[in-house]
């Protein structure tokens, strides 16, 4: 089950957070219902970029993975931090077998995440950083070999700026979640993810 809702295209300083929650048996139905009417309580909270719901994967991983994703650190805080979500919580308190595990992801690393991986675990760093490399290189490659010539009389810092601007929403939008889902089988080695 996934709800997605677009606040604002600034992800520069996004933040996803990742909450673990283990339900008791029998009361999937009703932890389901009541999570999914908390994240749309929280689509109405400014800063509010989406959410998504991941069941269970397996028996031997009973834990449902709920993630939420926020414009800022501030944003996603005002949430936290709500009446709102506090008597939301508190309805289905009763159906957990122990209390919630939450994890912040923020910067690079919310570009690894693949929507069917259960847990969102993102991968060592060395392999994010080759990945993002491997998706830079052409693409600043190909704006030089395209605009070079245009944008050499423009003053340095300005230059910087334009090319920036176009490059981090395409790594963002375009190239990322597509480099993530190519290279998903280093990223994301199967026995890893039997493992998580």
């Amino acid at each position: 089950m996934s709800h997605v809702t677009s606040a604002d295209n600034d992800t520069d300083r996004a933040v996803t957070v990742v909450i673990s929650r283990r339900v008791k048996p029998g009361s999937e139905a009703e932890f389901e219902k009541l999570s999914t009417a908390m994240s749309m309580a929280a689509t109405k909270f400014p800063g509010h970029l989406g959410s998504n719901m991941f069941r269970p994967a397996t028996a031997e991983d009973p834990e449902y993975r709920i993630v939420f994703k926020f414009r800022t650190q501030e944003d996603l805080e005002h949430w936290q931090n709500s009446s709102v979500r506090l008597a939301h919580l508190d309805s289905f308190e009763k159906l957990l077998v122990a209390p919630a595990k939450t994890e912040v992801l923020s910067g690079m690393v919310t570009w690894f995440t693949l929507p069917t991986q259960n847990p969102v675990k993102p991968p060592p760093k060395y392999k994010m950083t080759v990945v993002s490399w491997l998706a830079l290189y052409p693409t600043v490659s190909i704006i030089f070999l395209v605009f070079g010539g245009l944008l050499e009389p423009v003053p340095l810092l300005l230059r910087t700026m334009m090319i920036t601007g176009i490059l981090m929403p395409l790594m963002s939008y375009v190239l990322m979640p597509r480099f993530t889902r190519w290279f998903a089988f280093w990223l994301y080695p199967k026995q890893e993810q039997n493992r998580s």
